[in-house]
């Protein structure tokens, strides 16, 4: 066997979308994790973080669903538009996107840029009244007044689902949110990072490489963790620790983050007593990583080829297949390959952790992506009911209503045009990225074979060789 075994993945109508979304990227190796299972559900996830609205979430579900319904009659139709085919192609992510869409419209309570007020505000307006002694007078001579939820009787509680209505009329809305979505996106980044190196045990076992879980994999996981996960972890913990009455004494995370490196922050009150000591601590566990990165796979070749334990049993019995692929595919361990070049392995070795260690970096902050598209499309949705629906809302006569019906008409055009369709492909891009490149690197290598059954009109004829037709 000279040539690598080609993949095969059986898929139906419903997983051969997002296993083309995960093909376009390159097919997977031989008996390779796959990502294209997780795929069907972060992905629709990662889009309805950025596209979260209820009303457009609900306009893409049932176009999704009626694809869906109508596909045998869609599919004898045969129609050449290649932008339909496009859509009708991938009608099944189109619904999960849009479903999951609606799930976290409902938790930004955002549909069509309005609040619902399903469950009722948490806050009293009145109490605040009434404690504050305002009167009509008070109204009239102040534009913007605070509401203070340390005030007794003013705050009753949490809301049951997603965010409180009461903050669409707060004028520090926007700031709430670009700290609360900010905050969500790199725990769901660091928590989706940590998932692909997870998977990538499942490589490691699977092609007898067990020296790759303790030198590749953990080294990995603990730079992670100690560093990020440890950010994951501030953030949670203020939010648990900090109530809104110690608003004024909360610190702020990435001061503190940025301490942990700089061995700084003495001058800054702690998150909690011993903050100092278990920094320094994760921080040494993170450096001593490094090096394990760097050197431990390439030595342990090293001194497998120089006449390690168990080499002589191993690379007679190992088949003449896994031989060959591990020249072409890098899949399996160097040491079992004849020629073995120290000089190579530990170039390759650094420029992974390079990679790697860089990356971990450059991709949280990538994730701030699902924060900064969600805020443009609630911005801009906002905007066009500012500028086009509220226009013929004002109008109250009878006149309103006519005028009302091409406003709306203008509106709708204008949602799906831009809302739907612009803003749907641009999260829908940025997901693919996410996927791409934050989460399929950490474990899939993509450099396979697509399996193609055999089929003589594949095949070239003779007389096209020949030039006779």
């Amino acid at each position: 066997i000279t040539d690598t075994p080609p993949t095969l993945v059986r898929t139906n109508k419903f997983t051969c979308g997002f296993q083309s979304i995960v093909e376009a990227y390159g097919v997977g190796d031989y008996r390779e994790v796959s990502p294209a299972p997780y795929t069907i559900i972060t992905f629709p996830f990662l889009f309805a973080v950025m596209f979260g609205d209820l009303g457009h979430g609900t306009v893409m579900s049932f176009f999704a669903l009626w694809m869906v319904l109508t596909e045998k009659k869609q599919m004898r139709k045969r129609s050449g538009n290649e932008i339909w085919a496009t859509f009708f192609n991938g009608r099944y992510i189109i619904l999960m996107m849009g479903l999951f869409s609606v799930y976290t419209g409902l938790i930004y309570n955002d549909c069509f840029s309005k609040s619902l007020n399903i469950f009722g505000s948490g806050w009293s307006v009145k109490a605040m009244f009434t404690s504050q002694q305002w009167t009509n007078k008070t109204l009239q001579t102040n534009t913007l007044l605070t509401l203070d939820p340390n005030v007794s009787g003013v705050f009753s509680g949490p809301y049951p689902f997603g965010i409180d209505p009461i903050w669409s009329m707060a004028v520090n809305r926007l700031s709430f949110l670009n700290s609360y979505k900010m905050k969500m996106s790199v725990i769901i980044g660091v928590i989706h990072m940590s998932f692909g190196v997870v998977l990538s045990v499942f490589n490691h076992l699977h092609f007898q490489q067990k020296y790759d879980v303790y030198l590749l994999f953990l080294p990995e996981l603990l730079f992670l963790l100690c560093l990020f996960g440890y950010l994951v972890f501030m953030i949670v913990y203020k939010w648990l620790a900090f109530s809104a009455r110690d608003s004024s004494q909360a610190p702020s995370i990435l001061i503190h983050f940025i301490n942990m490196f700089v061995m700084q922050g003495k001058d800054v009150a702690p998150l909690y007593s011993g903050q100092t000591g278990l920094q320094i601590f994760l921080l040494a566990i993170a450096m001593l990583c490094v090096p394990m990165l760097l050197l431990g796979k390439p030595l342990f070749l090293y001194w497998m080829h120089r006449g390690g334990k168990g080499l002589r049993r191993r690379r007679v019995g190992l088949p003449l297949m896994y031989r060959q692929l591990s020249l072409e595919s890098n899949l399996f361990p160097l040491a079992f390959v004849q020629q073995f070049d120290f000089a190579d392995v530990l170039l390759h070795q650094a420029i992974h952790t390079i990679e790697y260690c860089l990356g971990c970096i450059s991709n949280t902050a990538s994730y701030l992506r699902l924060w900064a598209l969600s805020l443009a499309h609630a911005q801009l949705s906002e905007v066009l009911w500012d500028m086009v629906m509220r226009l013929g809302l004002r109008i109250t006569t009878r006149v309103g209503v006519v005028f009302l019906v091409p406003v709306f008409g203008v509106f709708a055009l204008l949602t799906v045009s831009i809302l739907l369709v612009m803003e749907g492909l641009s999260a829908f891009l940025h997901a693919l990225r996410l996927h791409w490149v934050e989460f399929q690197n950490k474990f899939y290598h993509g450099t396979g074979v697509k399996f193609v059954p055999f089929d003589f009109s594949l095949l070239p004829s003779v007389f096209e060789h020949d030039g006779l037709l």
